[in-house]
């Protein structure tokens, strides 16, 4: 376990603590930093007991924020989102398919462009078993441009109309980076605003949220589409990327947006390796409260790895999405609705 960026004498207090309870520990710090960190062995039950002793040398700050991330972990399975009509009860996993209403999406683009298709392929996927749709009229694809407001605009409102209109009770999200097409989306039905871009790029976009009582997917990328793959590093993945997300949800829940979903972002602006390493530990951002989302569905880094084209990616990524699940993930993004249903039946029924 580690606790990151104590101030040394909490961080020479804390480490005495672990010691004297016969645990391996380890306090580190960069060379231009006044910020320590401590790595130690033990269990969830030693560090409740590690945040107790805190508490009772004084730093309340520290000590709350240990139970609470070990409340969150031990919890996790227990949450459960109130969206439209629909009790998601996260004890179990669910399926969000995607639609690209878009022309140059990098697995389906063009493929549902048209009005009438767009808004056919959603409602077959709500009957295969989807229980969210996800919209997106921007690619987000490497390398990707962006369009216009009014171009997204008219891309994806007359599909979310569309649908609603013939399944009332449809949960829409929709995927976007902009407070204007989410407002739309909102007011013609959607529920769900799945944002990559972490309100940085709209920072209204969240404020449209909260008024309309939506739900939000908050996603890590590391730049934009345009230039996200271009060599993107990290010191720790994982520790950037769980640090940013822990930062912002705090910032949403200041506004008393309390549906949020996070996503650490595969694929956007991480290697390979990164992919993997964050896969591996999907487990670490349980403590962060919320319940996780993941897309992995045809993505490079398992092209990449099996050397294989995107159309022959099914399968992968359907081994991929079960580990997801195993590792803590309640909703797959994926563009194999089928799949996604049968993988969430059978781990489902084995929990």
């Amino acid at each position: 376990m580690e606790i990151r960026s104590l101030p040394k004498k909490l961080a020479n207090t804390t480490q005495k603590i672990i010691l004297s309870n016969g645990e391996i520990c380890y306090k580190y710090s960069r060379l231009d930093s006044e910020q320590f960190n401590i790595l130690f062995t033990g269990s969830l039950s030693d560090l409740f007991n590690l945040s107790r002793k805190i508490l009772t040398n004084g730093d309340e700050e520290l000590g709350y924020q240990l139970l609470n991330c070990i409340n969150n972990y031990e919890k996790y399975d227990d949450k459960s989102y109130k969206i439209g009509e629909k009790l998601f009860s996260f004890n179990k996993a669910y399926v969000m398919g995607i639609l690209n209403v878009t022309k140059d999406s990098f697995s389906d683009g063009g493929k549902n462009y048209n009005k009438n298709d767009a808004i056919n392929y959603a409602l077959k996927m709500i009957e295969n078993g989807a229980d969210v749709i996800d919209i997106g009229g921007e690619s987000t694809r490497p390398g990707a441009e962006g369009i216009s407001v009014k171009e997204e605009i008219e891309r994806i409102i007359p599909v979310v109309k569309g649908v609603i209109n013939k399944n009332p009770n449809a949960i829409i999200s929709i995927d976007t980076t902009k407070s204007k097409v989410a407002e739309l989306a909102l007011q013609e039905g959607a529920k769900i605003i799945n944002d990559v871009n972490a309100f940085k790029k709209d920072p209204e976009l969240i404020k449209v949220v909260k008024k309309y009582n939506a739900s939000y997917i908050l996603m890590h990328m590391k730049g934009t589409p345009k230039n996200m793959q271009d060599n993107p590093t990290y010191n720790d993945v994982v520790k950037e990327i769980y640090d940013f997300l822990f930062n912002k949800i705090k910032e949403i829940k200041k506004l008393g947006i309390n549906n949020i979903f996070i996503d650490p972002g595969i694929g956007f602006g991480k290697k390979v390796e990164d992919n993997f390493q964050l896969l591996k530990r999907l487990e670490d951002f349980k403590s962060l409260g919320h319940p996780l989302l993941v897309g992995v569905s045809r993505k490079s880094f398992i092209g990449k790895t099996l050397d294989i084209d995107v159309d022959k990616r099914d399968t992968a990524s359907a081994i991929v999405e079960a580990l997801a699940i195993k590792n803590g993930t309640k909703i797959i993004r994926t563009h194999n609705v089928e799949n996604g249903v049968q993988i969430c039946k059978l781990l489902n029924n084995l929990n």
